[in-house]
């Protein structure tokens, strides 16, 4: 059986949708192939779905605390079958959505079923052979197994099992100390779990700089958190309800027992089963298709957008690939992937939100470095929550006066810092920020404040 259609979309994960939505206003007749769960990552195992026990891991928080308010909550207990009830109730209710979304948009049919290319013009799924003349990958990516000894036998965890457990971990041992495996350790100490995050790196984190690495591990082992950092050749053992991790090449050898293992050590594109060689569509050597600015691949009439094509690994990163294709294919406006600004946030309490350039990476590239630091401490805000870890930190160029980047390690940050983040993109001055009148009492009030205070970098 062949059907034509005359664009292909597949994937219909954070971009896909949208652009199947555009494609078809257009006038195209469009497929959009989902093989698994419609709406991606986000809505069922990532970004929804975690927010959302992060959510009641901090009201658990907020309970155990609540006598520092003058309130009086009495013992809290954490039912894990009611979290995990709400959490798959809110993701459902998010994949249910956009399933009726695509159901109602003109001139646009969901496939289901696994594609894979036979020709630079047509796929397979199942029986079907589709053909087009246009196809957009949105394919997304999943967790990454290490090559560790015992991988094979030990049981785990990814970030996709771990938000299926219906109880509590005794004690959860986490391998990789960074954003997924950092937001799972607190969220599920929180919860009431023991835990302990086991990181191959000397520090946490190591693409911020170095007080920010300092200042998550001091709020993580406030709360109890257990950290092990340079452990080296890892090596796994035990067996279900009895894991354990051995670090051979550590100073000294390291060793960790547990009752549940969580790998979160990265994540690897969904490229490998698609055929991509039977279209003549080129991968790097991690298997991330290749790009150029408009997310076009080297084959003419085929786009890669969101996690597949290496460009970014977050949900607001794919939805913008989505809008530059549109722009340049269906509007005729040139947008390019290098024209954004890097933005991403670590979702612990307090979160991490960052923007553009650290100040180590302003010093490599030989700005003249100015930087602003104030203690959340000594934010209005922060203070009368009774939430003041953390600081916000700024970069700017001294010789332009333009900002390159910033840090805010505190709560409400990352909501606080698309001040800083639009005025990046209007080119502005950062005295833009300095002369404005921002609302009290809020946390974005004091950013002209840290601006004002800005002293020559020490990064080196």
């Amino acid at each position: 059986m062949s059907q034509r259609f005359d664009a292909v979309v597949v994937g219909a994960g954070q971009a896909g949708p949208s652009l199947a939505e555009r494609l078809g206003k257009s006038g195209r007749k469009v497929a959009v192939i989902e093989r698994k769960l419609v709406g991606g990552t986000c809505v069922n195992t990532g970004c929804i779905p975690t927010k959302a026990m992060v959510a009641s891991a901090y009201a658990a928080q907020m309970g155990r605390r609540a006598s520092e308010y003058g309130v009086h909550a009495g013992d809290v207990r954490v039912d894990m079958e009611l979290v995990w009830k709400r959490t798959r109730g809110i993701a459902e209710r998010s994949r249910t959505n956009v399933e009726e979304w695509i159901g109602g948009m003109r001139n646009v049919t969901l496939l289901r079923g696994h594609a894979i290319f036979e020709s630079p013009h047509s796929l397979r799924v199942g029986d079907a052979v589709i053909e087009a003349d246009e196809f957009f990958l949105n394919v997304g990516g999943r967790a990454a197994t290490p090559d560790f000894p015992g991988i094979d036998t030990v049981p785990f965890l990814t970030n996709v099992g771990i938000m299926d457990l219906r109880e509590l971990p005794r004690h959860l041992v986490i391998v990789g100390g960074s954003y997924i495996g950092l937001e799972f350790g607190q969220m599920f100490r929180r919860f009431g779990a023991e835990v302990t995050i086991v990181e191959r790196g000397e520090r946490l984190l190591p693409r911020e700089d170095p007080e920010v690495s300092a200042a998550i591990v001091d709020i993580l082992q406030r709360e109890g958190i257990a950290l092990h950092l340079g452990a080296e050749c890892i090596e796994l053992h035990g067996k279900a309800g009895d894991v354990g991790i051995v670090a051979r090449c550590a100073e000294p050898r390291m060793e960790v027992h547990g009752t549940h293992l969580l790998l979160a050590v990265g994540r690897r594109p969904n490229t490998d089963m698609l055929g991509l060689d039977k279209a003549g569509v080129a991968i790097d050597e991690h298997g991330y298709i290749v790009v150029d600015d408009q997310c076009r691949t080297n084959v003419e009439g085929i786009w890669a957008v969101g996690d597949c094509n290496g460009k970014g690994a977050f949900t607001h990163t794919s939805y913008n690939d989505y809008e530059i294709v549109a722009a340049n294919l269906l509007d005729k406006e040139s947008r390019r992937i290098s024209d954004r600004i890097l933005t991403y946030a670590l979702f612990i309490d307090p979160p991490l939100a960052r923007i553009g350039l650290s100040e180590q990476e302003a010093v490599r590239k030989g700005h003249d470095v100015r930087v602003g630091v104030r203690p959340m401490a000594r934010v209005g805000r922060a203070i009368e929550r009774g939430e003041t870890l953390g600081f916000m930190k700024v970069i700017v160029d001294g010789s332009n006066h333009q900002l390159l980047g910033a840090s805010i390690l505190g709560v409400n940050g990352d909501e606080a810092i698309h001040c800083l983040l639009d005025t990046m993109y209007a080119k502005a001055p950062y005295q833009t920020v300095t002369h404005a009148v921002h609302i009290h009492p809020t946390v974005a009030e004091l950013l002209p404040t840290t601006l004002q205070g800005l002293q020559p970098a020490t990064a080196s």
